[in-house]
Formats: C-alpha cells, structure tokens, sequence
C-alpha cells in the first residue's frame, strides 16, 4: 500500500517557468526555480512563477516582484554548454568582465550539494569553462569549496 507522502513525493509538480515571448532568448535554458530559489534566498515552494520574456525574467514569489537580468543566471549542467553568445551577452550586460558574486554562491551551493565524486568533478569542469568570468579571489574561494567537498567525499 502506498502512503500518503509516497504519492505526493511521486507527483510531478507542474513547472512554474512560462515563456512569455515568442523569441526566446537562448539564456533562458540557465533559469532554473533552484537558482532563482538561491538568488533570492527563499525555497521554490515560495515561487509563484517565473516568466521568461525576451530581454529579463520577471519573478513573482512570496513576498517579492523583481525583474532580473538573463546576464544574472549561471551556466548549468543540464543544457546546451555556454557559447560565444552567451558571453557577449555577459559581458554587455556586467560591462566588465567578472560575473555577479552569486555566481560564486551558486557554484559554491552546487559543489556542496554534489552527491557523488563524479557530480563533483562535472560542477568543476563546468566552473572550469567559465573561469574567465570569475574574479580571482572569487575563483580561489570555489577552488577551496571544491577541495574540501571532494575530501569529504573521498574519505567515505
């Protein structure tokens, strides 16, 4: 017999990411409710929608209703990797080079979050790709996470 809390755990939840332009900006694919979760320090569960237009993505969440940047989501592993377009659109957008300090929490959150050595090791090379928009003392600080998580992970 299947519990309560069994099916519910079971059932997908319908996504709350509605793209509201018929152009779709190819960034899109890094806005995920985990990152926005993150960005806003609030849960998903707290998230009513997120719509994708064509230059910013608009949040609706409890308690909050911001307009963020594309230029503000990181790179994730599940999509197409980042391209020559997508770092045009970074640095046009930042208007230097070195990518919001949230990024440095969100890969830092990842590392953290990894579940294997080898989902580690994939945040990492992912980082790796992406280096050059990281500020140095930004870059040392996720090369310490990563260091201790993979220790921790190692050691078991």
């Amino acid at each position: 017999m299947i519990s309560e809390n069994q099916l519910r755990s079971s059932e997908i939840g319908e996504s709350k990411i509605i793209h509201k332009s018929s152009i779709v900006n190819p960034r899109s694919r890094f806005v995920t409710e985990e990152t926005v979760a993150l960005l806003f320090n609030i849960t998903p569960d707290q998230i009513y929608r997120i719509e994708c237009c064509h230059n910013m993505v608009y949040v609706h969440a409890k308690g909050l209703s911001r307009f963020v940047s594309y230029a503000d989501f990181p790179p994730i592993l599940e999509v197409k990797p980042a391209c020559t377009q997508d770092y045009l659109g970074w640095y046009k957008r930042w208007k230097r080079t070195q990518a919001p300090e949230f990024w440095t929490k969100f890969y830092a959150y990842n590392f953290k979050a990894a579940v294997s050595v080898d989902s580690l090791y994939e945040w990492g090379k992912l980082v790796a790709t992406v280096k050059s928009v990281i500020s140095t003392p930004a870059l040392q600080q996720l090369r310490d996470v990563y260091a201790q998580e993979k220790t921790l992970m190692e050691s078991f």
